[in-house]
């Protein structure tokens, strides 16, 4: 039986939105028994966003939550990294409407969570296992989860670009293997889209400094940290938005080409089909070595809707 966990001590840091390009300062508290993970605008008179899937709004290149009149923005790398760690109650408070980019992974997440040290609780957590495969599909997006013994996520990605046509791994997900193979994967674009995104009031807090940038014929700004960064970084962001479940996951995601939007829908559907999967206490002892294999030039078998 796993105990649910929250952090030992409060601890903070500041960076920049990413959409917004306001400073913001951001501070992870611990949280009492059964709290969850809940977002607190202090600029707001303290008032609270649940990290929940019914809070899903603002789908703008990334997640957005909102709770009567308060919202928050950009929060599936945090989120990541909190359920990667696994953190089950923790208060998040941020004097702005958009949780910082920092350096587009959620590798300083993770620095921070080990800054603050994890506590184990006295109530028992429960995970979310999947018993049947449940699917969506929106176009040539889709995502899907089978049954499994463990949380496991396999993505491809496709872009018509001659640097990043098609990725493919699969990831046994577990506190070691996200801390090092999944958490130090930052966000992407592309510098055609730039102007763009900007025109739309997006990007305003974007630089070489927390984002991956492809020009026509190479990466703008530095080295990859993994020859599969790219869909590293969907698994990563796959990972951070079916938090939104509010319990662990075991099962095994296989999507294709999805994005924040898709996931987010998929992550209510899974709660809005309770025949498919079952809260339980005890699950067999994750792996501590996560078994990972890169395939470029297969497809994954994920079902149409």
């Amino acid at each position: 039986m796993a105990l649910q966990r929250t952090l030992r001590r409060s601890v903070s840091c500041s960076g920049i939105g990413l959409h917004s390009g306001k400073k913001v300062r951001l501070r992870l508290k611990p949280a009492p028994l059964n709290h969850g993970i809940r977002f607190k605008r202090l600029d707001l008179d303290g008032l609270e966003v649940s990290a929940t899937a019914e809070r899903v709004a603002g789908m703008n290149y990334a997640t957005g939550l909102a709770q009567d009149a308060a919202s928050v923005a950009t929060v599936e790398h945090l989120l990541a990294a909190l359920v990667g760690l696994g953190i089950d109650n923790v208060s998040i408070e941020l004097n702005q409407a958009e949780v910082p980019i920092m350096d587009g992974s959620a590798a300083s997440f993770v620095y921070l969570i080990h800054e603050a040290g994890i506590q184990s609780q006295s109530a028992s957590r429960r995970f979310l296992k999947v018993l049947q495969p449940i699917s969506l599909s929106c176009g040539d997006k889709r995502i899907a989860v089978y049954p499994s013994d463990h949380f496991k996520v396999t993505y491809s990605i496709s872009f018509d670009h001659p640097l990043l046509r098609h990725q493919s791994r699969t990831q046994c997900v577990t506190e070691n293997s996200f801390i090092e193979e999944i958490a130090p994967a930052r966000t992407f674009g592309f510098l055609n889209e730039v102007e763009q995104l900007r025109q739309k009031g997006l990007a305003l807090g974007g630089s070489l400094d927390n984002a991956i940038v492809l020009g026509e014929t190479g990466i703008l700004n530095n080295v990859l940290r993994f020859e599969d960064e790219f869909v590293r970084h969907k698994i990563l962001d796959v990972i951070g938005d079916l938090a939104l479940i509010g319990h662990p996951l075991i099962g095994h995601v296989v999507a294709h080409r999805g994005g924040h939007a898709l996931h987010a829908r998929f992550a209510q559907k899974i709660l809005d089909d309770p025949e498919a999967w079952s809260l339980v206490e005890s699950v067999e002892e994750f792996s501590e070595v996560g078994h990972s294999t890169v395939s470029p030039d297969v497809d994954s078998p994920v079902p149409a809707n």
